[in-house]
């Protein structure tokens, strides 16, 4: 049988976490999707997708308060900077939808990790409200992360027909 009180301590650390990480899934997204001209299917997919990481991190709020907890706001401020700084260094490649495509793969699996931690940790803990806000989020990212799988053959193939044409096929 698992200690309770250790769970839920383990339950609160990946909250914060979590919580931090979706701020900074926010900075990796805002700029890209701001750049992108010649691939509208994964802006608006970018769009949707950053309304959902808001409401995600709304519900990781909402349970870190009915633990009577807040969030990291150094964790947030930093993974966040993170974020931003990992969204340049991909601006100045020549291939830079490419290699965010890439990395918003990773990212999203990373995210799917952390959020199946989440879930069995409040279930360890005995917090079976949170597991169905955070199941929400879990199937959220699963879809987001099938959907850049599924999308990397026609961004990789409209990139190449763009550097065909001369056109700037980057962004």
């Amino acid at each position: 049988m698992l200690d309770r009180e250790i769970a839920r301590s383990v339950f609160v650390t990946g909250l914060k976490n979590a919580h931090a990480m979706e701020n900074q899934a926010l900075s990796i997204m805002q700029p890209q999707v701001n750049r992108l001209t010649h691939y509208p299917d994964l802006s608006q997919r970018l769009q949707s997708h950053i309304a959902e990481t808001e409401t995600q991190i709304s519900r990781l709020s909402q349970v870190l308060e009915s633990l009577r907890e807040s969030n990291s706001s150094m964790k947030d401020t930093l993974l966040s900077a993170m974020g931003s700084m990992a969204a340049m260094g991909h601006a100045v490649a020549g291939d830079e939808v490419l290699k965010n495509s890439f990395a918003n793969l990773a990212f999203e699996n990373f995210e799917i990790g952390a959020y199946i931690s989440l879930i069995t940790a409040a279930r360890a803990s005995g917090d079976s409200h949170a597991v169905a806000l955070l199941e929400q989020s879990l199937d959220e990212e699963r879809r987001m992360a099938e959907w850049v799988a599924a999308h990397i053959p026609s961004v990789t193939e409209t990139f190449i027909s763009l550097k065909g044409t001369g056109e700037s096929a980057k962004v």
